[in-house]
């Protein structure tokens, strides 16, 4: 058991409360910390050991990366809470500021990253996704998955080279695609149907910032998206958020995997995901997790996850700094 003398023991120091109120942003590796508080990587671990070992931060191994991330422990939740509760003085408001402009600036490098892979890839992209996992296969599943009742209004979250919407755009009333690269939409409009007419809505947009009115789409799909995601939950809860009442979430992505070059290479924040990670920002976001498809492959699995929209009641995102 921690003793409270531990945790504020922990607290006890600037630079640890800076990295809390951090990690209650978004998940961060050391050395994106390190790049936000100024600091060596080094006196930046030593800072979080200390922190974990209060249980206030829980470390994440994934392949070469360690991210970080709030402790979830009964001990410690009370502590946390109280950032929500206490008046940050004048200086703390500086500081906090000045912090969380640089964790944007954290947040634009990794998207300029993806963006200019995307930007430079955007042709071949069909043809590297191939290599990971059969795709015949993953497309059968996700078919077979929605295939169960109407599609109704689709969003394709990500829609890349609109390969979602030649396969699912003939059985949908409706679809809008929305991807934040201006090349992948030239390739996706390429694959309208000529007789599309006003069926067919490509939007240029982030996926952390769904720009569609709340219960406005039936099915969301995101495909092998999530995992450019560098805050997986707030994706999953902003697709939640413009699904209708009863309406579906359906997510493929990889099982958890150590092929660290798709992130150095291919610029992936997240080696996949384990069920009890989606399971549970499914229920933070409203959603029930109806299904779980399996599809193993040579190198990497693909999993499938088809959430239903049925409770209105949203839990706080994990990790969120408040206004």
């Amino acid at each position: 058991m921690l003793s409270a003398l531990d945790i504020f023991r922990a607290l006890g120091d600037p630079t640890r409360l800076r990295i809390v109120h951090l990690l209650r942003a978004m998940e961060l590796a050391v050395g994106e910390i390190a790049q936000v508080v100024g600091q060596s990587q080094p006196r930046v671990s030593r800072h979080v050991r200390i922190l974990a070992e209060a249980g206030l931060v829980e470390r994440r191994k994934e392949g070469n990366w360690v991210f970080l991330r709030l402790g979830r422990g009964g001990e410690v939740v009370p502590f946390l809470d109280l950032f929500d509760r206490l008046t940050p003085s004048e200086g703390e408001k500086l500081w906090q500021a000045a912090d969380l402009a640089r964790l944007a600036a954290v947040r634009a490098d990794r998207a300029s990253a993806a963006e200019a892979y995307f930007a430079e890839h955007a042709e071949e992209w069909d043809a590297i996704r191939s290599l990971h996992v059969p795709e015949a296969q993953v497309e059968a599943a996700i078919r077979s998955l929605l295939a169960r009742e109407p599609i109704g209004h689709l969003l394709d979250v990500g829609t890349g080279t609109g390969r979602m919407i030649e396969l699912l755009g003939d059985a949908a009333d409706q679809v809008t695609a929305l991807d934040r690269s201006p090349d992948m939409l030239r390739l996706a409009r390429a694959k309208l149907p000529q007789d599309a007419g006003d069926k067919y809505a490509l939007l240029l947009g982030d996926f952390l910032d769904l720009p569609l009115a709340p219960g406005s789409i039936d099915t969301v799909v995101l495909h092998q998206v999530l995992h450019y995601a560098q805050a997986p939950e707030v994706v999953i809860a902003e697709a939640a958020r413009v699904t209708a009442a009863q309406g579906r979430v359906l997510i493929a992505d990889f099982a958890p995997h150590e092929r660290e070059e798709l992130r150095v290479r291919d610029q992936h924040a997240r080696l996949g995901f384990a069920d009890e990670q989606i399971e549970r920002w499914f229920a933070q976001a409203g959603l029930e997790l109806e299904r779980v498809e399996t599809l193993p492959g040579q190198e990497l699995t693909v999993q499938l996850w088809l959430g239903r929209r049925r409770s209105a009641r949203v839990l706080p995102i994990e990790g969120r700094i408040s206004a």
